[in-house]
């Protein structure tokens, strides 16, 4: 089968190639094996590309931890599906597992859900990490209940397009800060109540002008350090930040006054360290949200659809920033 092979640490165009190799088999009688029709591009593959996977296993390795395909073989011991179902799922892609740049995967059944209906398997490929992310940062830490205010860095990006829709089908006022015009455009048409430019404006200034200086009860931050530790400002007393990234050194003196509740948001935690039944509640993360897509009431947004063979393009337009939604390898049609 063609797959994308990482060989090395490094710039995309030097160590990622595209390359026969044996297609996988089914091992045990749990797995199931599917044709991979879609693959997600998200920051986590750039960053593993540069920095090296998570686990010990030596190179070469294949990324890509989005996918959706159609099974076309189970284990004798698979009851819940059969050949010839649509599936997504987030899984592999860090060092130990077969990732998802790549024609077929094998993967165990527990970890996949059938693909809603009316979503095309490019959308379907582009939401499972985000989709997970944005849930676990909004509700799982974030707590948000109904009738309250939260702030969504970054409402254009991945993460940031699906937050700012779960947060409105929760009943929340959303503000959010993007980086043009047009994404202003873009993330009012998905709902957000306040939208804030920060290339033109202070987004502290204007959460506090419009709030009356009371701030706002919760804040998603996907961006980083600078980010986080302005928004501790912002952030109501007694209400919650939560952060995609490593914030750096912080003074939580202010954090501390307010009764802040400081949480982190790594959806990869359960893969990378075995946790099974947190697993599990991903792949309910993602059935719970099924209805909703299927209603048109969660929609992702795919700036680009580029063939696997175009990886490499995939991955710089990530590191260049400033993505709108997501990207998409359409590995088969």
């Amino acid at each position: 089968m063609k797959a994308i092979v990482m060989t090395a640490t490094g710039e995309a165009e030097s160590v990622l190639h595209l390359t026969d190799i044996v297609e996988p088999d089914i091992l045990a009688s749990t797995q199931v094996k599917i044709k991979i029709k879609a693959a997600g591009i998200n920051p986590i593959d750039t960053k593993v590309r540069q920095k090296g996977v998570f686990f010990p296993q030596p190179l070469p390795a294949i990324l890509g931890c989005d996918g959706a395909g159609e099974i076309v073989g189970i284990g004798s011991d698979v009851n819940d599906y059969q050949v010839g179902d649509a599936v997504w799922f987030c899984h592999g892609g860090l060092g130990q597992e077969q990732g998802n740049y790549a024609e077929y995967t094998v993967i165990e059944s527990r970890y996949l859900a059938l693909k809603p209906n009316h979503c095309s398997f490019n959308e379907a490929a582009a939401l499972p990490l985000v989709l997970i992310t944005a849930w676990g940062a909004l509700f799982d830490r974030g707590h948000l209940q109904q009738g309250e205010s939260v702030l969504i860095h970054a409402g254009a990006g991945g993460v940031g397009h699906i937050a700012i829709q779960l947060a409105k089908l929760k009943g929340a006022t959303v503000f959010t800060t993007v980086s043009s015009q047009e994404k202003a455009a873009f993330v009012r048409a998905l709902g957000a109540d306040h939208v804030i430019i920060y290339s033109e404006q202070n987004f502290v200034d204007e959460i506090n002008r419009i709030t009356d200086g009371n701030g706002v009860d919760l804040v998603i931050d996907t961006v980083g350090a600078e980010v986080f530790k302005a928004s501790i400002s912002i952030t109501a007393f007694f209400g919650r930040l939560i952060t995609l990234l490593d914030p750096g050194e912080v003074s939580f003196a202010e954090a501390r006054l307010k009764n802040l509740l400081i949480g982190f948001e790594l959806m990869l935690t359960p893969q990378l360290k075995g946790l099974e039944t947190a697993k599990a509640k991903q792949v309910n993360i993602l059935k719970a949200c099924q209805q909703w897509i299927e209603q048109g009431d969660i929609k992702v947004y795919i700036s680009d659809i580029l063939p696997l063979e175009q990886v490499v393009l995939a991955h710089q337009k990530i590191e260049q920033g400033h993505v709108q939604g997501k990207i998409v390898l359409q590995i088969a049609h």
